[in-house]
């Protein structure tokens, strides 16, 4: 039996949600979008809980493993084993690569064996990850913590004024959490459409897209697979199409990625253009 959308999905389902026709940009098409494209020369960032280098979907496409160690000082960024402590950010790592396949992927490990860790490594990985100057980040993970808003909020926009595109999957319960309502990310939310290449852009944010997340196929540890639900699945479809767009277009700001993926998205009611003429 299908799994139920998680939270923030519900206008992805929703069969009059169409998009304004002010959103569709003319001569900007998928064939233009990322036509061709692989990912080559994009570095992409997990920040999660590792990734689990020798795995088959992953082998030879993680450049890098770092993690976040909180010490009386604070937070330190250090060398990591080529290791995921649970699986989650394996499998964002799987999903990527399936869109995007000649990627560079970068482990930002942040997360325990639990699934969980602390706001404030959190901070420091996305923190370290700016200072890299990659240019997509994954983001399947937020905080609640009211009072790391302002840190993120901070990081956030530090990050899209690099040039930096963060996608941040929406919590999987309908309360706010960070950095995925903020206005600068590329925020996520599941739909049940089995098609990893089925986008939906939300013209009523906080949410802006909506990416397929319930029943997904993917990578897990020990080199093993399954099949799950949630918006962190959502989001590295997301970031996928990111890393094309900017494989083909180098240099796009988060700003004109944001309004090619509005452009094509594949919400009901669009209407099919004509190719522009040269």
């Amino acid at each position: 039996m299908t799994e139920p959308l998680p939270a923030w999905s519900e206008p992805f389902a929703d069969p009059k949600h169409e998009l304004r026709r002010s959103l569709r940009v003319r001569g900007v098409t998928r064939d233009w979008a990322w036509g061709g494209a692989t990912g080559a020369g994009v570095r992409v960032g997990i920040i999660d809980s590792g990734l689990e280098n020798d795995h088959p979907r992953l082998a030879g496409h993680v450049v890098d493993n770092v993690t976040v160690e909180i010490g009386e000082d604070g937070p330190t960024v250090v060398p990591d084993g080529p290791h995921d402590m649970y699986g989650h950010g394996t499998a964002c790592g799987g999903i990527i690569l399936g869109l995007a396949p000649d990627v560079e992927l970068v482990s930002v490990r942040v997360l325990g064996a639990d699934l969980r860790g602390k706001g404030t490594a959190f901070a420091a990985g996305l923190d370290w990850a700016i200072e890299e100057g990659l240019q997509v980040c994954n983001l399947s993970l937020s905080s609640k913590s009211e009072s790391l808003y302002p840190i993120f909020h901070d990081l956030t926009d530090r990050a899209y004024f690099r040039g930096m595109a963060l996608v941040s999957a929406a919590n999987n319960v309908p309360a706010p959490s960070y950095p995925s309502l903020f206005s600068s990310v590329f925020s996520v939310a599941a739909h049940g459409e089995p098609d990893p290449w089925r986008l939906y852009y939300n013209p009523a944010p906080p949410v802006e897209f909506g990416a397929w997340g319930v029943d997904v196929p993917i990578a897990w540890k020990d080199g093993g697979n399954t099949v799950a639900t949630g918006n962190s699945f959502a989001a590295p479809h997301v970031a996928g199409l990111v890393a094309l767009i900017l494989s083909k277009h180098p240099g796009l700001s988060p700003f004109e990625v944001k309004a090619i993926l509005a452009s094509v998205a594949d919400n009901p009611g669009r209407r099919r253009r004509r190719a522009a003429r040269p």
